[in-house]
């Protein structure tokens, strides 16, 4: 590498740049070697200072894809032709037959035609479409390939060929899409050699140019190859990117982790870089200032920096807490985002059945469409990679450092059969068993004015006798903002609580997940409940969602009751419809 000046950062040639370099496979650090702290003495000043990333060059590896692998026409009418013909698309379409009575297989959230699924990457909206890819391994080489869906309305996907295939790369990674008006732009992580740039320009997205054939950010420089965890004496890390362009410019995070924590141990690190023609990259500094929420032992990968309303969201995964972000303000000068909120997306462990990494977009109108993978809760190996995705939720900005959050897209559409109950008085310490409203795949819209009740319960996925259920527990005004600061807000709880969802053996359960949610004093509890066979997610008056994959094991689980503890309760309105499969 090589350190330059801020008025001389910009390459003057781009020779070589189009050489292919696989590196071979990366060393095998020990942990301590992985996790000692950064030694910042070798670093001083590098903070201040751009830093060149160099190309380079390796023995070349053969990693090419063992998966059926496509070259598509350019017209819309021809690639549909083509498509209608598809050995793999045709294939994905019998997987779906087989799988569509298996009870643990969701009917209106997406989820992988065949083989695991694992991290959304770069959903994106391009000529009237949304696009969403996703990791997953085929059944004929069991690395992680970008796997591409399309929809016209963020509900009904359909299925397209895998989009990104390993080589030189020897897996591909998580990362996001830049939308140009004439070609998109993915930018992700390829295993054991950097960060990688392609680009597609054709109406859906199915041919895929990787620029220079290796890495444009590298994890090999000064003839040394890098792990992405620990680079010393490299002042930044190697890890899953996004891009954004501002003034002609193109900027990317690297999501990783700093060892600037108490004792050297790790904290979130987001490392900035710019190129004016993506194929030469400079290192900027972190990205990331006055970050006092996420927790010592976090990290940034699966990074999205977008604008939300008059401000930015970053959103990111970590290893540790899982799904979160930070909302803030970007200095367009100095190039830093300072954090002034945080809130997360999964409020309990990575794993078992729990939210796990984000893609989003902004929407066109200052909000942001984000959608997450979900953990499959089972231990068994045969079902370990059954994650689905989260449904599409739209982030807005409704207070300076408060998020509204909502279900998007068409999900009317999927309703049918309408059931409607209340209003109606919920008597203390007695479950009420809602005898019209049962189903695994239902949406329900209920409205619930707590009074004097300490708890009230919505249960869902109930089997006759409770042997299985998934309970929603409301608490009104039992947190509070801050005792120290003003303004002070009263804060209310919701809890989706999984523990007694199945009696599977094979099942794990995770403790039960509470979320703070601001709902005014004379403001009832607002509740939409997706339950989707094995998922259930919960928004809660427009500022909150849970979700969490339970697997009941019962057919009968299909029940739905309500509960006032201690005082009586008023369900004001509920209206429960079954859903159709996409």
């Amino acid at each position: 590498m090589k350190a330059s000046g801020r008025g001389s950062w910009w390459p003057k040639s781009v020779a070589g740049a189009d050489a292919a370099a696989a590196p071979g496979r990366e060393r095998r650090a020990s942990r301590g070697g992985i996790f000692r702290p950064w030694r910042r003495a070798c670093l001083v000043g590098l903070a201040s200072v751009v830093v060149q990333v160099t190309a380079a060059t390796a023995p070349p590896r053969d990693y090419t894809s063992k998966a059926p692998r496509f070259t598509f026409a350019g017209t819309l009418p021809e690639q549909e032709e083509q498509l209608r013909e598809n050995p793999l698309l045709r294939r994905y379409q019998a997987s779906r037959r087989a799988a569509a009575d298996d009870p643990h297989r969701p009917l209106y959230h997406f989820s992988s035609p065949e083989g695991p699924l694992n991290d959304p990457n770069g959903l994106c909206f391009w000529q009237g479409r949304w696009h969403l890819f996703y990791q997953t391994r085929p059944r004929e080489d069991a690395r992680w390939h970008w796997g591409h869906a399309v929809s016209d309305d963020l509900v009904h996907w359909r299925d397209l060929p895998l989009a990104l295939y390993p080589n030189p790369e020897e897996q591909c990674y998580s990362g996001s899409i830049l939308i140009e008006e004439d070609r998109a732009i993915a930018m992700y992580h390829g295993r054991e050699l950097g960060n990688m740039v392609a680009v597609s320009r054709d109406p859906l997205l199915l041919n895929w140019e990787k620029l220079t054939g290796t890495a444009v950010i590298p994890l090999r420089q000064d003839g040394r190859h890098h792990h992405f965890l620990s680079a010393e004496p490299l002042p930044y890390r190697v890890y899953d990117p996004c891009i954004w362009k501002k003034d002609g410019i193109y900027y990317s995070l690297s999501g990783a982790v700093d060892y600037t924590g108490p004792g050297g141990r790790p904290v979130l690190a987001e490392f900035l870089f710019r190129s004016r023609d993506l194929v030469q990259w400079e290192y900027m500094h972190p990205f990331v200032e006055s970050n006092a929420f996420t927790r010592v032992g976090d990290d940034g990968a699966c990074p999205y920096f977008l604008p939300l309303g008059d401000r930015h969201i970053l959103l990111f995964f970590s290893h540790t807490t899982s799904g979160q972000y930070l909302l803030g303000d970007y200095d367009r000068r100095r190039d830093k985002f300072a954090a002034t909120a945080h809130g997360r997306f999964n409020f309990g462990a990575v794993l078992p059945g729990g939210v796990h990494a984000p893609s989003a977009t902004s929407d066109g109108q200052g909000g942001v469409i984000a959608i997450f993978n979900v953990n499959s809760a089972f231990s068994s190996a045969a079902r370990r990679g059954d994650g689905v995705m989260s449904l599409p939720r739209r982030l807005t900005l409704i207070g300076r450092d408060e998020m509204g959050i909502e279900p998007a897209g068409n999900l009317a559409s999927l309703r049918y059969e309408p059931q409607r109950v209340g209003p109606m008085r919920l008597p203390a310490n007695q479950e009420i068993v809602l005898e019209s409203v049962r189903g695994s795949a239902l949406e329900i819209e209920a409205e619930i004015d707590p009074g004097n009740a300490p708890t009230v319960e919505l249960n869902v996925l109930r089997a006759p006798q409770a042997e299985e259920v998934t309970r929603i527990a409301l608490f009104k005004n039992r947190d509070v903002t801050s005792r120290f600061m003003p303004p002070q807000r009263a804060l209310s709880v919701v809890t989706l609580d999984g523990t007694r969802a199945s009696l599977l053996p094979d099942v794990l359960s995770r403790p039960p997940e509470s979320a703070p949610v601001f709902v005014a004093p004379n403001e009832p509890f607002k509740l939409r409940v997706f339950v989707d066979r094995g998922i259930v997610e919960v928004f809660v008056n427009g500022r909150q969602c849970l979700a969490l994959r339970v697997h009941p094991g019962r057919a009968d689980s299909v029940g739905v009751s309500l509960r006032a503890q201690g005082q009586e309760a008023t369900l004001r309105s509920l209206t429960a419809w079954r859903m159709k499969a996409i």
